[in-house]
């Protein structure tokens, strides 16, 4: 036995119950929306300083963890939950894990001692400061 598609619809008219719900199913099931593997980030430079935005709702400042080595800085967050419910003649037991790992590659200039890292309203802003020698570097060329 073998399932075939059907597909009820002419070349004139509008698609019919069945193409609506097959196409939602199938959307559904092939790309899952709920679900994110990765938070979202943007990355800002002033002429002071670097800043990481990294969205990450549902989380708390003791779920992160930062590491600096070298040029490259970590980002790590995990989270667990669980929750036990126990009647007369069951368990019921349902847990959440969440966990993400970034690395940012840190551009020459970058002051390490003027990293700071807050977290509010569930983004994670990471401020890195610069240097002054990066600060100051301009200068004009003269075209001879």
């Amino acid at each position: 036995m073998s399932l075939v598609k059907f597909n009820n619809r002419t070349r004139n008219t509008a698609p019919y119950f069945n193409n609506v719900f097959d196409s939602l199913f199938s959307d559904a099931l092939n790309k899952n929306y709920g679900v994110s593997k990765m938070p979202a980030v943007n990355i800002l430079e002033t002429a002071e300083d670097f800043k990481i935005e990294l969205a990450a709702p549902g989380l708390n400042k003791e779920d992160f963890k930062i590491e600096l080595k070298k040029d490259q800085l970590s980002v790590w967050a995990e989270k667990k939950s669980e929750q036990t419910e126990q009647q007369k003649d069951y368990t019921r037991k349902e847990f959440e894990y969440f966990s993400f790992a970034r690395s940012f590659v840190l551009p020459e200039g970058v002051d390490t001692e003027k990293i700071n890292a807050e977290y509010i309203n569930g983004i994670l802003n990471i401020t890195i400061g610069k240097k002054e020698k990066a600060k100051d570097e301009h200068k004009e060329i003269v075209v001879s």
